[in-house]
């Protein structure tokens, strides 16, 4: 759980991102958002839910690091809310 968080304070990612994501985190829902994101239900387990989603948001930051016309901003805010939202609910959480 410690490494989980640890990788996650360390995640660095341009502000309007973060600032986007941090408005949104008020309306996630994770009944409604955890399935269309990452295919999974709420019985999931926060680190689980929480690996998934660092997984994810890792293939979209490469997509927009390196250009990739699949790149979509705001998946990518998607899955930065349901990251920190996710990151709340583990113990210890941020």
């Amino acid at each position: 759980m410690v490494n989980l968080l640890m990788l996650l304070q360390a995640l660095r990612r341009p502000r309007l991102l973060i600032r986007a994501a941090r408005h949104g985190v008020t309306d996630y829902n994770r009944k409604r958002d955890l399935k269309r994101l990452i295919g999974v239900d709420t019985t999931a387990a926060p680190d689980q839910t929480v690996t998934a989603l660092m997984d994810q948001e890792a293939e979209i930051e490469d997509r927009r690091k390196s250009g990739d016309h699949r790149y979509s901003p705001a998946r990518h805010v998607e899955v930065l809310i349901a990251l920190m939202a996710e990151a709340r609910l583990l113990p210890g959480g941020l």
